[in-house]
């Protein structure tokens, strides 16, 4: 049975959207049954309004540039309308367990968040998840609420990361109410809506794994590779096969955070996701002054997902869905030989995560010091920038993009760069050693230039820019969060108007604290 707009009193595009959503599609995740999640309606939301709405996200749902200005907008996407849904097409929590900070944490699960169902597009098929929704029953404690400060913090990095080339979940608005929410002080509650081919975590498989539900996990498994993976289906292991997948897809994942200094922040397993995308927006950050100690997770005490543990927890969490998985492995093998030789599968193919990831952070550190070739002592060069950046602070972003402006000839072009050094010398002693690399280079210094500033973003989401839109945004001018989100939409583009933004971060910004508590 499809969805009746009319229950939900919607018209016109947004009618279009409820019944998309509301469809029984074959092979959508809404369909796998009651065992993965519960349905129920969003908590009302008082007074909602729009406080961002992403032109180009709308555009992959069929939805136009100006659906946001429908009054039915905001109601749609604060959830108020779920009250009035039938109950096969009702919204979902799903469950799933995971690893936080290191330690099993048992069953987890959508405290806050609800899958709207799924919407297909132009050939694409795209999952809602509306987060701030309310409780579930995988709340725990938590009052299922998500306050404004972290909905445009998500809403901007989302658009910003994809802008950057990096996978990850997209935001199509921000729903804001006065409602109010407590966290160490009052806030006003907020609804990011969340888009993504699929929202389905390491943790989901943990969770059917440590409930010995080897069932629900085929089950899993099979909707995974049916929808994302089809070619597994001819491997002699296609569950083995999977594993490589999400093997290989994080480790490319985290090559690219690593080269644009961003930092996740809580990569708990069931913050992990099994497409390779950038998942669950919490206490994230760019790095500024280089550190490769820098944590930017208030509540990450012991410094568990620091900037440079990051490809080693990415690591450890593909052990823990190698584990998950491990029921599944094998079933080619006598039964006999099966366990152990699952195992030794599972670790050859864990192991290709060093094989993947090593390699990808080389050519995307070659492509940012703009070298086409490969030559002995790169590694060793990119090295010795990042130990004279870190014992000067060197700001990250502003040291690549402006090592674009050195000269392969000579020392005219420095300045921007070794201006961000407080030991000149240091400096200038590294920028020799990479003027010689640069003359075995075939490319001018103009060519070199823009392919550098291809890679090499100006613009970021620091926390300072962040920290500036919500402010002003509690303030009911939501004017900051629309022209912060179109700047961070051309990160690349020199945006001369915009200058302030590529700037380094006011002094008033080292005070600023992002945790878990959001």
């Amino acid at each position: 049975m499809s969805f009746s707009p009319s229950i939900a009193g919607l018209s016109g595009p947004m009618a279009a959207l409820a019944e998309s959503l509301g469809a029984p599609r074959e092979g959508a995740f809404a369909q796998l049954g009651s065992v993965f999640m519960t349905r129920l309606p969003a908590q009302p939301l008082g007074a909602p309004y729009v406080v961002g709405f992403s032109a180009e996200t709308a555009a992959l749902l069929g939805l136009d540039a100006h659906a946001a200005q429908d009054p039915a907008f905001a109601e749609f996407f604060s959830g108020n309308t779920t009250r009035d849904w039938p109950a096969e097409a009702m919204p979902y929590a799903s469950v799933y367990s995971g690893h936080q900070f290191g330690v099993w944490a048992g069953q987890l699960g959508d405290g806050r968040a609800l899958g709207l169902g799924e919407v297909e597009h132009n050939g694409a098929r795209y999952e809602l998840q509306l987060k701030g929704a309310g409780r579930t029953p995988y709340s725990r404690m938590g009052d299922g609420r998500a306050v404004l400060r972290s909905s445009i913090r998500e809403y901007l990095c989302s658009e910003a990361m994809h802008h950057l080339g990096i996978p990850t979940t997209r935001a199509l608005c921000v729903i804001g109410s006065d409602q109010p929410v407590r966290r160490e002080e009052v806030e006003t509650a907020a609804v990011v809506t969340r888009v993504a081919p699929s929202f389905i975590r390491f943790g989901h498989f943990e969770h059917f794994y440590s409930n010995d539900r080897v069932d629900a996990l085929q089950v899993l498994a099979d909707h995974v590779i049916e929808r994302f993976y089809p070619h597994c289906k001819e491997a002699d292991d296609p569950y083995l096969a999977l594993l490589n997948e999400a093997v290989l897809a994080t480790a490319d994942l985290l090559a690219q955070w690593q080269a644009v200094g961003f930092c996740h922040g809580v990569m708990n397993t069931d913050n992990m996701s099994i497409l390779g995308l950038t998942i669950d927006y919490g206490p994230f950050g760019f790095l500024d002054g280089f550190d490769a100690g820098y944590i930017c997770n208030h509540s990450d005490s012991q410094g568990r997902y620091a900037y440079r543990m990051q490809p080693q927890i990415a690591y450890w969490n593909l052990f823990c869905l190698a584990q998950g998985l491990l029921p599944l492995l094998g079933q080619q093998y006598d039964e006999s030989t099966r366990g152990e030789a699952a195992v030794k599968d599972a670790q050859r193919v864990l192991e290709g995560f060093k094989d993947r990831f090593a390699p990808a952070l080389e050519r995307r550190m070659r492509a940012k010091l703009g070298l086409q070739t490969e030559r002995p002592g790169d590694d060793a060069l990119a090295n010795r920038l990042f130990e004279v950046m870190q014992a000067n602070r060197a700001d990250f972003t502003l040291t690549f993009r402006n090592l674009a402006r050195v000269s392969k000839h000579d020392a005219s072009g420095d300045a921007p760069v070794r201006d961000l050094f407080l030991d000149r010398a240091a400096f200038d002693v590294w920028v020799n050693d990479y003027r010689a690399r640069l003359s075995e280079e075939t490319l001018d210094d103009a060519g070199r230039a823009i392919a550098m500033n291809r890679v090499n973003p100006k613009f970021i989401l620091r926390n300072h820019l962040a920290e500036t839109a919500i402010r002003r945004a509690r303030e009911k001018d939501f004017s900051e969060v629309e022209r912060l989100a179109a700047v961070l939409s051309r990160p690349f583009d020199e945006q001369p108007e915009y200058e302030a933004y590529a700037a380094l971060p006011p002094d008033w910004a080292s005070s600023l604290e992002v945790s878990c508590s959001s």
